[in-house]
């Protein structure tokens, strides 16, 4: 449920910007806008100014007038505005039955055309640049002051990728790195088909020659690197566990069990196993205090409880003002718009697989939730991402996308006619259906992920 409900709102914020970005600018140009919908298909309810609130679809005959029907519609996967006037996905084509309108869209200049069509690529772009500078302004960029990574589990893919527990990264493509974040952007905001790392490992200078496709695929779920140091942190307590009965809750943090200092969840996984049906003393964080508990794990070797590493190490807050806050955010939209387009370019050429490099609803609902889970900030952060990845995607010359309106706009200047109807209906449908066919692939290549 909780994945529904974050998934709706992101979506709905990202689709109420993008498409109010092409109303109102519609408006600006003085053209007619019969519809606003947030979804596709059927519509469920809606307010206009002729006919009021209503449910279900509006008469057949219904006329806007001028006005807008603001609707909600029952597949919530995207959304449109009919812009009186253009071929769109509504595929509404009565109007070409009679002379051109100064209201409508076909009769307006090519540049408030593609004003009208770009509007909605500005306005996820400006949406992740108000989220970016807010983050960086308010909260400034917290700086983990290592560059160890933690343990390394066996068969993950910091194991495949060539890491070791406790590795130190001297630099990463050649570039000395100084601190996590510098780790995480230079492996990260890069497209190189190989990334060479340098590590120090028990005295020695070793490199590590990681692929992309590794890199994409341990990213899936968050970044396949951890900071060190760290110590067992307390995501949750089921309830009639033996935790709950020891007083333990989200959000301690273990220190020791049975006088043995503890670095990470594995040692706390491992202490406890191996001592069944035994009571085990507990040493553990919360807040600020230092308390002491016993445990019994049973017959069955486990305490009830979900845990993760939490950094426990040097934290730096780099503070921004005002206009240093916003020139950080637009370097932000540059990197994660080349890192974006290389991707892209890796899809292209093979060296990536799509599912690697694409997510649909099922995973942008996972992501939504678990962000909104670790707090606000990684929420509004994932949705500064997503808008930024909506935005390039639409901008994308594909037919039935805003970008791919724009090459027929801009033809249509050049050439200072309009293309047949018949043709512009053909490239619309053609891309619809190809859209529609890349969101089943994405949506099964999601599911069997899970």
């Amino acid at each position: 449920m909780d994945y529904i409900i974050y998934f709706i709102i992101t979506i709905g914020i990202l689709v109420f910007v993008h498409e109010f970005g092409h109303f109102a600018s519609a408006k600006i140009c003085k053209m007619r806008v019969d519809i606003f919908a947030i979804g596709f298909g059927k519509r469920i309810c809606g307010w206009n100014k002729t006919s009021g609130f209503s449910f279900g679809d509006l008469p057949k005959d219904w006329e806007s007038g001028g006005f807008t029907d603001y609707r909600l519609c029952i597949f919530p996967l995207g959304g449109y505005v009919k812009v009186a006037g253009m071929i769109d996905e509504s595929m509404d084509t009565k109007f070409v039955e009679s002379q051109p309108k100064p209201w409508e869209f076909r009769s307006k200049p090519t540049y408030q055309k593609l004003f009208v069509i770009t509007a909605g690529v500005f306005m996820n772009l400006t949406l992740t640049l108000l989220i970016f500078w807010g983050i960086n302004f308010f909260k400034g960029k917290q700086v983990f002051n290592t560059t160890f990574v933690s343990k390394i589990e066996k068969e993950s893919y910091a194991e495949k990728a060539g890491f070791q527990s406790y590795d130190k990264i001297l630099s990463i493509n050649d570039k000395t790195v100084n601190d996590w974040d510098d780790i995480v952007q230079n492996i990260l905001v890069q497209s190189n088909p190989i990334t060479k790392v340098s590590v120090e490992r028990d005295g020695k200078l070793l490199e590590l020659n990681v692929s992309r496709q590794l890199i994409a695929e341990g990213s899936q779920q968050g970044f396949f690197l951890f900071p060190y140091p760290t110590q067992p942190y307390i995501q949750e307590v089921l309830k009639n566990s033996p935790a709950e009965d020891s007083g333990i809750k989200a959000g301690d943090i273990f220190l020791s069990l049975n006088g043995i200092a503890l670095r990470d969840r594995v040692e706390v996984v491992e202490i406890i196993s191996s001592n069944k049906e035994k009571d085990i003393k507990l040493v553990y964080l919360r807040d600020e205090d230092t308390l002491l508990t016993t445990v019994n794990p049973g017959i069955e070797g486990k305490i009830g409880i979900t845990i993760t590493d939490i950094y426990t190490g040097e934290i730096e807050f780099k503070k921004y003002g005002f206009f240093t806050a916003l020139t950080q955010s637009i370097s932000n939209i540059g990197q994660y718009t080349v890192l974006t387009f290389g991707m892209l370019k890796n899809v292209i050429t093979g060296k990536l697989a799509f599912n690697q490099a694409f997510g649909g609803p099922v995973k942008i609902a996972q992501f939504a939730a678990r962000s909104a889970d670790t707090g606000i900030t990684s929420f509004l952060f994932f949705l500064a991402m997503l808008s930024l990845s909506l935005a390039i995607i639409n901008i994308l010359p594909f037919p039935a996308l805003d970008g791919g309106h724009t090459i027929i706009i801009l033809l249509e200047g050049i050439f200072r006619r309009e293309l047949p109807l018949k043709v512009k209906i053909a490239i619309q449908n053609a891309g619809f259906v190809l859209l529609l066919a890349l969101m089943a692939f994405i949506i099964y290549s999601d599911l069997i992920s899970l």
